[in-house]
C-alpha cells in the first residue's frame, strides 16, 4: 500500500506503517497539486489542516482507500464524497485533547486572576494590588458548548477545582452524569440562565459558523467570561467586542479567530480596524491557534492515526 504525506506529521506515523509494509511518500515539500498527479495510485493520504480534499482531489487519487487527517476538525475533507467512495476517513483527536483542556483551563485561570495584566503593569515598576484583585474560578459555574473529545477534556481538568459544569450538546446523549456525576447536561435555555463561564468546543459546520453573535450573547442571566479554542468562524469578533463594551462579556480568551485562513497559518488583518481593537481590548486575552500544539500532541496525533489504520489495514 502506498501512503502520499502532503503535510508534516510526527514520524512516529511514516515509522510505524513503513514497519507494517506500507510504502510512505514523502511529498510534504511538493506542490499538492503536483505530488498528487505525480502519486496518482496512492492508496493512503496524510495531511493536516491546509489541504482540501474534495472531488477533484478524490478524482485524482482513484485507488484511494484512506485519508489521514492529523488533528481533530474534519471541515477541510468532503466527506460525503469519501464515503460515496467507501474512503475511510481518520482524525486524531484523542491526541490533542489534553493540550486543548490545558490551554483552555489556563487561559480561563490568567482571565480571571488578571496575571497578563499583573506582569506587564509589573514591568512597568509598578505596584497595584487593588488593580489585580482576582476572581475564583470555583465559584463560578463553566459551561460547556460541545461535549466530544475538547469538551470532556476540560471538564476533567476543572475537577480538582470544585466548580460546577453544566454542558450542551444536543448531539449526545451521553453527557448528563459525566465524570461521576459532576458534569450536568442542559438544555440552552438552562445553559444561558446558570453559565458565569462559557467554553466553545463544538466543531465548525453550517450550524456553528457564526453561531456566537451578537443576539447568542445578549441572551445570558449574566455577564460571562467567554473563551474559543475550537474555531474562529464559530464567533463573530466585532460582536464580541460589541458585547464586551456593553458589559454582556466581562473577559475573553481567544485562540482562534474568525479572520484566520482556512490553512491556521495566518490570519488576514491588513489595515482592519475591528482586529486592532481586539488586540488593543484590556479584557481579551489571545495566543495563535495553539491550544492542541505542544510537544506531546505532536507525537499522539500521529500515534492515534497510526493505530486506526493498522487497525483496519495491517
Amino acid at each position: 500500500m502506498k501512503v502520499l504525506f502532503l503535510d508534516t506529521v510526527h514520524p512516529i506515523l511514516e515509522k510505524r506503517l513503513t514497519r507494517a509494509g506500507m510504502t510512505c511518500v514523502d511529498a510534504t515539500s511538493t506542490p499538492p497539486h503536483a505530488a498528487i498527479q505525480a502519486n496518482s495510485d496512492a492508496q493512503g493520504l496524510v495531511l493536516r489542516g491546509r489541504i482540501q480534499v474534495d472531488s477533484t482531489v478524490l478524482n485524482a487519487l482513484p485507488e484511494l482507500r484512506f485519508v489521514c487527517r492529523s488533528g481533530a476538525g474534519l471541515e477541510n475533507i468532503d466527506l460525503t464524497a469519501t464515503e460515496s467512495k467507501g474512503i475511510r476517513v481518520y482524525n486524531s483527536p484523542e491526541g490533542n485533547r489534553d493540550a486543548v483542556g490545558e490551554h483552555t483551563l489556563g487561559m480561563l485561570l490568567s482571565l480571571l486572576h488578571k496575571l497578563r495584566q499583573g506582569d506587564q503593569s509589573m514591568r512597568k515598576g509598578q505596584w497595584d494590588r487593588e488593580g489585580h484583585r482576582g476572581a475564583e474560578l470555583k465559584t463560578r459555574t463553566v459551561g460547556i458548548i460541545g461535549y466530544g473529545h475538547m469538551g470532556s477534556a476540560f471538564a476533567e481538568k476543572l475537577l480538582g477545582l470544585g466548580c460546577p459544569i453544566i454542558a450542551h450538546d444536543p448531539y449526545r446523549d451521553d453527557v448528563d452524569g459525566a465524570l461521576d456525576g459532576r458534569v450536568r447536561a442542559v438544555d440552552l435555555d438552562t445553559f444561558r440562565r446558570e453559565a458565569d463561564v462559557v467554553s466553545l468546543h463544538c466543531n465548525l459546520t453550517p450550524e456553528t459558523r457564526g453561531m456566537v453573535d451578537r443576539d447568542f450573547l445578549s441572551a445570558f442571566s449574566k455577564p460571562i467570561a467567554l473563551l474559543n479554542t475550537a474555531r474562529g468562524p464559530i464567533l463573530k469578533t466585532e460582536d464580541l467586542l460589541q458585547a464586551l463594551d456593553e458589559g454582556d462579556v466581562l473577559v475573553a480568551g481567544l485562540d482562534v479567530f474568525d479572520k484566520e485562513a482556512s490553512t491556521f497559518e495566518k490570519v488576514d488583518t491588513q489595515n482592519d480596524p475591528i482586529w486592532d481593537r481586539l488586540l488593543a481590548h484590556p479584557q481579551i486575552q489571545v495566543s495563535p491557534h495553539v491550544a492542541g500544539w505542544t510537544q506531546e500532541s505532536y507525537v499522539k496525533l500521529s500515534s492515534f492515526l497510526a493505530d486506526k489504520v493498522l487497525a483496519d489495514f495491517s
